[in-house]
């Protein structure tokens, strides 16, 4: 609960913000390189602090303070008090079919961009694969069905380190494109995305998370797109054009393999509303409009106002 106190801002009678870590403590952080900047930090990374510590308990079969009540009260209070002052949850920009299409465009740079090609569509295409999913795929976890259709295998995921293998399809584009990576970069073993050396020559060791969100921000740039894009942006893209196209809700759990519906329903909605016809109802097709005047109004009863 100190922890929570320390870190997470609460507003103040004067309209200003207050966090109880001392500020000696809080520059001693900043020093050693636990925290980037002196300050509270952001709710959503106190919950991912929060959420570790609690897997670090149940892994050694220990009772994690996390569930204890008067956190999870602490921690609702806390919420409650930002939203109240206007504070936002911070999530990244949904990279939905446009902004996809706009980095492809930039993808004309030699290798680079035959490789960075090939990864965005690999990872958008199969499901919105988180970036330690793409990282990890092996040129031995791809196979071509045709000349339209590819298969990657995935195997551990952040919610699935079961070791089971599943395999998702790539069609079209994203099948082409990575049939040109591999046509610029053959190998039969080692990662599918490498690191690329002066010269474009492809080297033999595998990008990091960090390299894809650096890669999919630089894109970003060089398309001019606003918005706060990060490796991230694919998943939830993903997910947010399958509803915007009709796609059922258990087709598209079925490629991005998101164990509960409250997570991806969130981006569903936002894509799916926008065709759904409660948004419109004023304009229902083959419905004309009715007149209202003060004569079709009818009169309230006797003594309601």
């Amino acid at each position: 609960m100190q922890f929570i106190l320390d870190h997470v801002a609460r507003p103040t009678d004067d309209g200003d913000w207050a966090h109880a870590l001392p500020p000696s403590l809080d520059a001693a952080l900043v020093t050693a390189g636990v925290k980037h900047r002196p300050g509270p930090l952001a709710f959503n990374t106190v919950m991912h602090r929060l959420a570790v510590l609690a897997s670090w308990h149940r892994v050694r079969d220990w009772t994690a303070p996390t569930d204890a009540a008067a956190v999870k009260r602490l921690l609702q209070q806390a919420r409650k008090a930002q939203v109240r002052q206007g504070v936002q949850v911070h999530s990244k920009t949904a990279m939905t079919v446009e902004p996809l299409q706009a980095l492809l465009a930039t993808c004309t740079d030699g290798v680079r961009g035959v490789r960075d090609r090939a990864l965005l569509l690999v990872a958008w295409s199969s499901g919105g694969r988180r970036r330690s999913e793409v990282v990890g795929l092996q040129v031995t976890d791809v196979r071509p069905l045709d000349a339209d259709t590819w298969m990657v295998t995935l195997g551990a995921t952040k919610t699935d380190t079961t070791g089971t293998h599943r395999e998702k399809p790539l069609r079209g584009e994203a099948a082409h494109a990575l049939a040109a990576w591999l046509a610029k970069a053959p190998a039969a073993t080692g990662p599918l995305f490498r690191r690329l050396h002066r010269g474009d020559a492809v080297g033999s060791t595998a990008l990091t998370g960090d390299h894809i969100a650096r890669m999919v921000q630089r894109r970003a740039r060089l398309a001019g797109l606003a918005g706060d894009w990060a490796a991230h942006s694919l998943r939830s893209g993903f997910v947010t054009a399958a509803a915007r196209q009709g796609v059922p809700l258990g087709e598209v759990m079925a490629m991005t393999e998101h164990r509960g519906v409250g997570t991806v329903m969130g981006y569903f909605q936002a894509g799916s509303l926008l065709a759904s016809r409660a948004s419109h109802l004023l304009a229902v097709p083959g419905t004309p409009a009715r007149e209202v005047t003060a004569s079709t109004i009818p009169s309230p009863e006797p003594g309601v106002t």
